[in-house]
């Protein structure tokens, strides 16, 4: 009965059955768990990704830039090894040979040297501007071109003792060229500098026709030269000597626009015979915030003569003249020990104060390269301590001290002076005319004037003069009074420049000049009228 009982093979499909309903439960709860986790993963490193996607581009360029950054194209042009030194050292023996090629009319030669010399400083350019290294399947051919050349030349006899020599002479060539060019450069120079440029003597010669044609300006002038103002001093009294209109009008415009009371300000102007008229017209035409200016002639000096003063008779002598009015050919000479603006009497005018005014007791000499920026009043209270003139020093450590203007080598000088006194700067100065007086300044100024008859002593100008001049009788002033170096130095500190009392363009790029340095001219523009019709006529913008 085996086929009968056929009923275990029967349950055992059931057992499997069984079995089979229990595994799929373990599965699918495993399966169910997984696709979770992965769906969470998923979508964690989708935000992720999305997340950190830009910051991966920087920081890639910023790893290609680092990259970049640390091949340093100097160090390549220095490294044996490096193809760009190969490049260049090639590049250089090929310029020598251009010029021998160019000299022995080998123009061929020349024309492809040159050719692969352009080729070489092509891919040095770009390896500089890349900042890359050069690789050898760049440079290879040009090398390789460079050297051919090269060996033609050398085939050519331009051997290296040829070479040299030749090389040589045009060193010696450039450098000669190269040193007439830095003298022509600062005779160029210090010509503009001394010139006047068009448009001021256009102002000059529209107000000279206005004074000469109007006899009302004439009749004015003569008024003000009554004035009880001029010799009040309880007024504050200031003194410009100068043949720029403009300027001086400048440096009183800026001074009365900065004072707190203008109206008790008085201005005494000197100028020569012929920008008298036109000085003279253009302060009584405008008005000044109520100050007074007096206009003075320098030939109504009639005490300034041969007898009264060693430079009147100096200036007279040929040798004189000639060195500073003749027309020199050499170009080894000193520019600027040549400018006649050292000896003329405007500018030495400053050490005659209290004889130009008798009646005064203090007075601020301004220069007209200077623009005021703070009331100067304060300076008429700053206690001088019986010395006669106040004023700036300019020594910073060594610089600027007395040995830096006059020759100590001359006993006169060594046996009466420190040199290592520090210098100070004329441009903006208190002057007690009655310690002056006292002191017999003016006398003191003869006698190195007589000293210096043969310029041994200093060279020329008006500061070594005033150093020995007025030596152990300088009373120091706060640097921020007056401040220098706009005509010369472009790198003044701002701070220094808007805290400064006085500003002062010494040096050869004054502000009406096109010399003039940019950063520092609208300083000056400021105090200029540009509104006024003889302006406008004559460009001055």
């Amino acid at each position: 009965m085996p086929p009968v009982r056929s009923a275990p093979g029967r349950r055992a499909p059931e057992f499997r059955r069984s079995s089979r309903r229990r595994l799929p439960g373990w599965i699918w709860w495993l399966v169910g768990i997984f696709l979770v986790v992965g769906l969470m993963l998923f979508v964690l490193h989708h935000k992720q990704r999305e997340h950190f996607r830009p910051p991966a581009i920087d920081k890639g360029s910023e790893i290609e830039v680092a990259h970049h950054e640390k091949v340093n194209f100097t160090e390549e042009l220095l490294s044996s090894t490096s193809f760009a030194r190969q490049l260049a050292d090639q590049m250089t023996l090929a310029k020598a040979y251009v010029i021998l090629a160019k000299e022995h009319g080998n123009l061929q030669l020349a024309w492809e040297l040159s050719s692969q010399i352009r080729n070489c400083q092509r891919l040095l350019s770009e390896g500089a501007v890349s900042g890359r290294a050069i690789n050898q399947e760049e440079a290879h051919p040009i090398i390789t071109q460079l050297a051919r050349l090269i060996y033609k030349a050398q085939d050519s006899h331009y051997d290296i003792s040829t070479t040299i020599v030749t090389l040589k002479s045009h060193a010696l060539a450039l450098e000669e060229r190269a040193k007439a060019a830095v003298v022509q450069t600062a005779e160029f120079g210090q010509l503009a500098a001394e010139s006047v440029p068009k448009n001021l003597h256009c102002l000059t010669v529209k107000l000279t026709e206005e004074w000469l044609q109007n006899p009302k300006l004439r009749s004015r002038s003569e008024e003000h030269r009554n004035s009880t103002r001029l010799v009040d001093n309880n007024l504050y009294h200031f003194a410009i000597f100068s043949d720029n209109v403009l300027a001086t009008s400048v440096v009183v415009n800026s001074t009365v626009s900065n004072a707190n009371h203008p109206q008790q300000l008085v201005f005494h102007v000197v100028t020569d015979r012929i920008h008298f008229g036109a000085m003279s017209t253009w302060f009584l035409i405008n008005d000044f915030k109520g100050c007074t200016v007096e206009v003075r002639c320098i030939d109504e000096f009639t005490w300034l003569d041969k007898a009264a003063s060693p430079l009147v008779r100096q200036l007279s002598e040929m040798e004189t003249q000639g060195f500073y009015y003749g027309d020199s050919k050499n170009l080894e000479r000193e520019i600027k020990f040549h400018n006649p603006k050292f000896v003329s009497l405007l500018n030495h005018l400053r050490f005659y104060i209290p004889q130009i005014l008798p009646n005064l007791e203090k007075v601020v000499f301004l220069d007209d390269d200077v623009v005021v920026q703070k009331d100067l009043t304060q300076l008429f209270s700053i206690e001088l301590h019986g010395n006669v003139i106040g004023a700036v020093e300019t020594c910073l450590e060594s610089f600027h001290r007395y040995h830096k203007y006059l020759n100590f080598s001359h006993p006169i000088i060594s046996s009466k002076i420190d040199p290592n006194t520090c210098g100070w700067a004329f441009g903006m100065n208190i002057f007690d005319l009655i310690a002056w007086r006292k002191a017999n300044a003016t006398a003191l100024y003869h006698y190195w004037q007589e000293q210096n008859a043969d310029l041994l002593l200093w060279r020329t100008g008006t500061l070594p003069a005033g150093l020995l001049t007025f030596y152990g009788l300088m009373e120091p002033l706060d640097r921020r009074w007056h401040v220098l170096g706009l005509g010369y130095d472009v790198d003044i500190d701002d701070r220094l420049i808007d805290s400064a009392a006085v500003v002062h363009y010494n040096g050869n790029m004054k502000p009406w000049l096109k010399l003039a340095i940019r950063r520092y001219k609208y300083i000056w523009d400021r105090y200029v009228n540009f509104t006024h019709p003889y302006v406008r006529e004559c460009l001055l913008h």
